[in-house]
This record gives structure tokens, C-alpha cells and sequence, in this order.
């Protein structure tokens, strides 16, 4: 008995009884869209966490123009200004992106050229200004103080309401600083370096300066961080634990140590997600120049790498939006 089964040569990768595509899409862009919407809610769930913590702090949340107010090379207080200009052109990226697609349909070979090497050239500037961002974070500029509960005290000039930084009041009593010494252990990898004031140090010269005053990190009425009076402030300081300068994972002179923990977290999982788009739009750039695309007679792999790159800068906006703006 013959058991031989005989099946049909398929067209393509959509067949199974018929020639339509689903929602008129080719395999390669419906792909692309399940990965979107996946990524998507991965981001959701970042955001609404976000979202969460800070509506349960929000008496003592950082407040984001006091931390983002740097500008490279300009001195000056300047809250969110380069933040803006991040994002400012994030923005122009996608829009050279969307003039590449265009392009890419025209079957402008010399266009689509011009507008990714701007799109890649936008994506980069964007990952550059993001690492100078991390790095201003991370090294500080006021210095605090991390009581024993764990509370950050900062500092203010009380003729002027304005920031203090430690460096311009601190004592130096040259007393001797060593690191732990756990060279002996099998579990040593090396001790962390030591911030540039002891609390000691810090103490005595807030004592000796009648003009500084300790802010806490609760928000009154009118959004603003508590100064104390310079009794209540020496009433605090009598509970320090460590200095702190910058951010990272443990310690956070601007405040509750979640907010640092999810600036990491969510603008580094965004900047990788930029950094795999630069290297995409790379290769298809290069792809472009040798004319890869000309002899298969469309551009659909641009299209497609555009929608991942439009995705990655309508989340930026969410992210500026409620980590930055609210």
C-alpha cells in the first residue's frame, strides 16, 4: 500500500492555502512588530515600577532639577537643559530615519545613504552624551552626608539657600585614613576608594561655619527640601555614618537610593537598546553602500530596522517624560 504523502511547493513563508499576508506585512516586518510589542511591555513594566516606588517616596523623592543640571564644558547651574538636547536629537535621528524609509521606497540608493549616516551619526551622540551623564552622576558634585538610618543630609548656605558643596567647608584634620586590610582573605578583590572628607572632617568644619545649614531629604509644601535650623542640624549630623559623594547602587548623595538604582537600571537598559540600534543601522548602512538592497529590488530591511528605531525613541520620550519631567 503506497503511504507517500504529497505536498505542495510553497511560495512563500506566509502560504498555507492561500497568497494574503497577514495585516499586509511581510514575515520580516511581523516579526519585527511581535519583538516590539514584547519589548514594549518589558518597558511598561520598568516605568509602572518606577511609577510605584516614587508614589510611595514622595515625600523624600530627589528632585530631578537639582540632580540633571550640568552642561558639558559650561559652568552654571542649568536644570534639565542637556537632558532636553538628548532628547532633542533622538528625535532628529528618527526623522532622518523616517526620510531613509522614504528613500529606500524611492529607490534613492545615494539617499538612503545621506539619511542613515545622520541617523547613526545622531544615535551616537545620544550614547556619548548618556555615558557623560552616568559619569557626571556617578562622580557627584555636592558630596552628603549617610546618617546611621540611612538618611541623606545635604547642605545649603544659609545666606543664599543655594547647595553647599563639602569641599568648601570640610576641615582637614589630617588624621590617618587606611582601608580595611582584607588581603588576608581568600574572598578579597580589593577595597573601594575612600571618599575625599571623613565624617569627622565634615562635622568640625560645619561646626566652624555658622552660614551652613543641613537639608533634609522631606519636600514641604511648596516642593521644596527642609533646611534645618543650625541646632536641629547639629542634632542630625550627631548620627552620620558615612560621606557620600555621587551615586551608584549603595549610596546616594541626592537622595533615596532607589532613585539612582532605577536611573541605572532604566537608562542603561535603554542606552543598550540604543547601542544594538547604532550597530544595526551600521551594518545596514554599509549593506546600503554596496548595494546590497539595489539587487534585491527594495528596501524592506531599512524599513524594518527603522521601526525598531522609532520604537527606541518613543520609549525615550516615556522615560523623559515620567523619570525627568513629572
Amino acid at each position: 500500500m503506497d503511504t507517500t504523502v504529497t505536498t505542495g511547493t510553497a511560495e512563500s513563508v506566509w502560504s498555507g492555502g492561500s497568497n494574503n499576508k497577514p495585516l499586509g506585512a511581510s514575515y520580516g516586518k511581523m516579526m519585527m512588530w511581535f519583538f516590539i510589542v514584547s519589548d514594549a511591555l518589558t518597558f511598561s513594566g520598568f516605568i509602572a515600577a518606577y511609577g510605584f516606588s516614587r508614589f510611595k517616596f514622595a515625600d523624600s523623592w530627589p528632585i530631578a532639577d537639582e540632580v540633571f543640571t550640568h552642561v558639558p564644558l559650561v559652568h552654571g547651574n542649568y536644570p534639565m537643559i542637556y537632558v532636553a538636547i538628548m532628547t532633542f536629537i533622538l528625535i532628529m535621528s528618527s526623522v532622518t530615519m523616517v526620510l531613509a524609509v522614504d528613500a529606500g521606497h524611492k529607490m534613492k540608493k545615494n539617499s538612503v545613504i545621506w539619511y542613515m549616516f545622520f541617523t547613526v551619526i545622531g544615535g551616537i551622540i545620544f550614547l556619548s552624551s548618556q555615558a557623560w551623564e552616568w559619569a557626571t552622576f556617578i562622580k557627584g558634585d555636592f558630596g552628603a552626608i549617610e546618617t546611621k538610618g540611612g538618611r541623606i543630609l545635604q547642605f545649603v548656605n544659609a545666606d543664599t539657600g543655594e547647595r553647599a558643596a563639602i569641599r568648601d567647608f570640610a576641615t582637614p584634620l589630617h588624621e590617618e585614613r587606611v582601608d580595611h586590610t582584607n588581603n588576608k582573605g581568600v574572598w578579597f578583590f580589593g577595597e573601594s576608594a575612600l571618599p575625599s572628607y571623613s565624617v569627622n572632617e565634615v562635622v568640625t568644619g560645619f561646626k566652624a561655619d555658622p552660614n551652613i545649614l543641613v537639608r533634609v531629604e522631606n519636600i514641604n509644601e511648596d516642593g521644596h527640601k527642609i533646611v534645618l535650623s543650625r541646632e536641629e542640624s547639629l542634632k542630625r549630623l550627631a548620627g552620620s555614618k558615612y560621606v557620600v559623594e555621587g551615586a551608584n547602587l549603595i549610596h546616594n548623595e541626592y537622595g533615596s537610593r532607589l532613585f539612582a538604582d532605577f536611573f541605572f537600571f532604566i537608562t542603561g537598559f535603554h542606552g543598550f537598546h540604543v547601542f544594538s540600534g547604532v550597530l544595526i543601522n551600521i551594518i545596514i548602512f554599509f549593506n546600503v553602500i554596496i548595494g546590497t538592497y539595489e539587487r534585491r529590488g527594495h528596501y524592506e530591511m531599512v524599513e524594518k530596522v527603522g521601526l525598531y528605531w522609532h520604537f527606541v525613541d518613543l520609549v525615550w520620550v516615556f522615560v523623559f517624560t515620567f523619570f525627568y519631567l513629572v
